[in-house]
Parts: structure tokens; C-alpha cells; sequence
């Protein structure tokens, strides 16, 4: 990725890494710095490439190209081993990506400085939980002031404008959310609430960022493909709580931690970082705001919620026993900022949908069909009570698991599919490099000897979902899990355009025919 449009001091860049010791020509250099990257093919006369080992290359590989093409420093984590001599300064530093983000950050003038932001983390619920704590900032009395930005997996609301962060679901890199955030900056923003990945903290992409409000949802299986066990991948989701006490540049700013009381994973860990958090529960005990009363409909469920402010109801058209969570997550982010109830209560109204989450097509059929990012043994689970909850008949669920990702997923999710609905279709989901037949016996194999529920295997999506569909009848409900609001599917190292939900509009006009 490139940041270019203006220029900076080299000496005034580097100092914002954090613990880098300069050597006396570089802090007197009045080299002025055209443009940060961490892609060679990037680099112009006066740019700073940053390399570093990266998940599936080595940006030192590249460091000769970016000489070539006119870098004007080099910063890396080991020195390169180069075929010529040159005199371009070369920087060694712990940890590229940590100081990519940084330079990011120093080169948009710390934007975060300038704005309360609000970092939503966990395994489950983060879009939808960042949706709704969006809508309530947006629903504050004109007097307050507010605007409000939004940087989710799904997509970067900045004022009126809404863009897309990337086809597949994780924290944008760090030049992106820079970026967003200074153009959030440039437009007035006073919060942003910003969605933050395992992977965006264990890659630094949020380093840089100064939050004033941390969240955490849950902390479930996920991930072990990149954190290699769930102690890791929990204390990568912990940075986001550690860097609440390094904040430093906005001391007025009362820092807050809200946990999942009912998440004893994570609260158990979380609550020895931080000082007097706010818990969230969804029992009626055990939280500093919970839900005394939950009920649940068809087309939605009214939760009342006890909160240190007096009781507050609120209706949503969320269902599943999960989004309660969700709400009270919600609901807890925005009595930390002081917002009345009214306030929350029309935000959590307003929140009629997520692209991609328990999201409805409708085309005039008699079944329910249902489209939802459930990509982990604990979502899909969630998401499967919630939908037998209404199912007057047969739930027949379609999902796959990804390739080169957490394999020990595979049989669990299995083994919930077939214990939870009727009908299970195991199908293609991101296959990567790994063979579809493969992954698909992995499933396979999870799958209780005692089942009464049907199980398919069909490789191709668009043949799973018709199938289910074309099954189906009135009362029944057809749920594909794991790609969401997505735009493509991955086979191999070839990205092909794919859209869940249009493949179910798809098969359901097919039924007509």
C-alpha cells in the first residue's frame, strides 16, 4: 500500500517509532519524504518502503526493486543482503508491520488524537455490535454535536459517503484506516467507531490508533491457523485493552473497558488489564448493566435492560438469544459516553439490519431464506438456535470452512450443523490452495454417528444453495453461513466474484421456472 500526497521531514517521521534509537545523521537529515509503502512496486523518488515477513512472502526480497525505483530509506527488521552498494540509509527495526503503522499514523498527523474512538473486538457479534453503537452516536441530540464514523469489515462510513474495506472480512491495513480516519478528521468527525480484528492487532494495524472506549464481545475457537493456540489469539484481542493505559495524548479523556461478563474466557483474562470496567450480561445477574426480561418474536424481541441509569426497554428486530448480547454490548458503549437512554433506545430501533448478518431474502416464496457471516463453530451454533426458534419445519443450513484457516473448526462446526438442523449441505467456502475434497471429509468426519439429520456434500456453492432451496417447502428455513456480505470466493490464489445473497435470489427465481 502507498500514502502519498504531500510531503514530511524524514527526521519528523521516524521519531514516531516508538523505542528508535536515531543515529545522529538521520536526526539532523533534512530529507523530505514523498510518500510511505509497503509494496516496492509503490516506491518513488522520496519514499520510505517498509519491509517485513509477511504471511505469505518477504518483503526483504524487494528491497533492491525499491532502491531501483528511488526509496530514499529503507526500513526493515534484518539487514538485506544487496548485490550493489548504496548509500540510502537503512533503518533495522524490531517489528516492520509495528512500524509501518506508526509512520501511517505520524504521516495523517495522528488523526485518532482528534476524535473519541471506540474499538469493538471478539470472535462473534463485532460488525453487528459496531452497527448499533454507531446508530446510537448518530441518534444524540442535535445539541450534542456529534458526527459519526464508521470503519467495519463490512465497509468505512465517513459523513455521507460509504466505502468498501476489502472483499474479504478483516481490519483494513493500516495506511487504509489512517486514512479513513483523516479524512474522518478532515470532515468534522467527533467519533469513529472502528471494528478490530485478531488479525488487525497481532499485525499492528491499529498501532497508532488512540482508543478511548475498548469492547470485546466474546472470545470463541478461531484464528488457530494464525495464533497457533487460543491463549495467543486471546492476548492479540488483549492489545486492544492494553492500549487504553499507553494512550497518553488525550489525559482529559476518561479511558473504559467494557466486558462480556458472560464470557468468562475473556472477562477472566480482560478484567486483570483494566481497572473498573462496565460488565455486560445477558443473565439477570452478573453484569453491570443485564437483561432482566427478553422477549423473543419472529420479527424481533424486546429486551429490558438494568443499567446503573434505571431499567431501559428497547426493541430491536434482531433475533437469537446472541444479539441480546450484542445489545447490551451496545447499550453498556453508550451510557460510558454518557448518552441518555432515549438516545440509546432510538439507536438500537434504528439498527433494522447488517449487510450479510441474519439478513433476509425475500422473493415471494414460501420458505424463509437467510443469509448470515456465521463462519465459527460459536456463531453458527448461535445462529442456528436462534433460526430453530421459528422454524415450523425443516432448518436446512449451507456451509463449507475455508482453506488454509483454523482446520480444527471443521468437525465442530459439522457435528453442530447436524445436531441443530435437519438438513446440513456441506459445500465450497474459500477452498484457497487446500483441496475442497479434503476440507469436506474433515467435516465429514465430525458428523455424530447418531444423526438424524440429513447430510449433503455438493462442491459447488451456487449448486448448494439451488439444492436447498429447491428442497425446501412451506414452514421450512434455509440458512447460508460463512461468507455474509462477501464479494468473492477464493480458489487457489484466484479471487472469484461471489455474492451469497444473490445466489439465493438466484435459486429462489429459478423455483418459478
Amino acid at each position: 500500500m502507498n500514502i502519498a500526497s504531500h510531503t514530511k521531514p524524514l527526521h519528523q517521521l521516524l521519531t514516531a517509532i516508538p523505542g528508535l534509537q536515531l543515529a545522529a545523521e538521520l536526526q539532523q537529515a533534512a530529507t523530505e519524504i514523498t510518500s510511505i509503502t509497503d509494496d516496492s512496486r509503490q516506491v518513488q523518488p522520496g519514499s520510505i518502503f517498509v519491509a517485513y515477513r509477511g504471511v505469505q512472502t518477504d518483503g526483504h526480497k524487494y528491497i533492491a526493486g525499491a532502491l531501483q525505483r528511488g526509496a530514499a530509506v529503507i526500513i526493515c527488521e534484518y539487514t538485506p543482503t544487496l548485490t550493489a552498494e548504496t548509500t540510502t540509509p537503512i533503518v533495522l527495526v524490531p517489528n516492520g508491520r509495528e512500524a509501518f503503522a506508526w509512520l501511517c499514523a505520524a504521516w495523517h498527523n495522528f488523526p485518532s488524537r482528534s476524535m473519541t474512538l471506540i474499538g469493538v473486538t471478539g470472535t462473534d457479534g463485532k460488525t453487528t455490535t459496531s452497527t448499533l453503537i454507531y446508530n446510537i452516536l448518530k441518534a444524540a441530540p442535535a445539541a450534542y454535536g456529534y458526527k459519526v464514523g464508521l470503519i467495519s469489515t463490512v465497509n468505512a462510513v465517513i459523513g455521507d459517503e460509504t466505502f468498501d474495506t476489502g472483499l474479504h472480512t478483516t481490519t483494513p491495513d493500516a495506511d487504509e484506516i489512517q486514512r479513513y480516519l483523516a479524512q474522518m478528521r478532515d470532515a468534522g468527525t467527533t467519533h469513529c467507531v472502528l471494528e478490530v480484528t485478531s488479525h488487525g492487532l497481532a499485525h499492528h494495524r491499529v498501532d497508532g490508533c488512540e482508543f478511548d472506549l475498548a469492547l470485546v464481545t466474546n472470545i470463541t475457537h478461531e484464528h488457530l491457523d494464525l495464533h497457533g493456540s487460543r491463549e495467543t489469539y486471546r492476548a492479540a484481542k488483549a492489545r486492544l485493552f492494553e492500549n487504553l493505559a499507553l494512550n497518553r495524548f488525550k489525559s482529559q479523556v476518561q479511558k473504559q473497558a467494557i466486558l462480556n461478563a458472560d464470557d468468562a474466557y475473556s472477562f477472566d483474562y480482560l478484567h486483570k488489564l483494566v481497572a473498573a470496567p462496565i460488565t455486560y450480561s445477558s443473565q439477570k445477574t452478573g453484569g453491570t448493566i443485564y437483561a432482566s426480561s427478553v422477549t423473543h418474536a419472529p420479527d424481533g424481541m424486546v429486551i429490558t435492560a438494568e443499567t446503573p441509569v434505571g431499567p431501559i426497554k428497547l426493541h430491536s428486530t434482531f433475533i437469537g438469544d446472541y444479539n441480546v448480547a450484542n445489545i447490551l454490548a451496545a447499550v453498556s458503549a453508550g451510557l460510558a459516553l454518557n448518552l441518555p437512554p432515549a438516545t440509546i433506545v432510538t439507536g438500537v430501533a434504528a439498527t433494522v439490519g447488517v449487510p450479510g448478518r441474519m439478513e433476509r431474502i425475500h422473493l415471494g416464496q414460501p420458505f424463509t431464506a437467510i443469509v448470515d457471516f456465521a463462519h465459527t463453530p460459536n456463531a453458527l451454533e448461535n445462529v442456528l438456535k436462534a433460526l430453530r426458534r421459528v422454524t415450523q419445519r425443516w432448518l436446512i443450513v449451507i456451509f463449507g470452512c475455508a482453506g488454509e484457516r483454523d482446520a480444527q473448526k471443521r468437525p465442530m462446526m459439522a457435528r453442530i450443523a447436524a445436531t441443530l438442523a435437519d438438513i446440513a449441505i456441506f459445500t465450497a467456502e474459500d477452498p484457497r490452495r487446500e483441496s475442497l475434497d479434503q476440507i469436506l471429509l474433515e467435516m465429514q468426519a465430525g458428523v455424530p454417528s447418531t444423526t438424524t439429520a440429513t447430510i449433503l456434500r455438493i462442491h459447488d456453492r451456487g449448486d448448494a444453495i439451488q439444492t436447498a432451496c429447491l428442497i425446501a417447502q412451506t414452514g421450512d428455513v434455509v440458512v447460508a453461513c460463512g461468507k455474509g456480505h462477501e464479494q468473492s470466493l477464493c480458489f487457489g490464489t484466484t479471487e472469484v466474484p461471489w455474492d451469497d445473497r444473490e445466489a439465493m435470489r438466484k435459486a429462489i427465481r429459478q423455483l418459478a421456472k
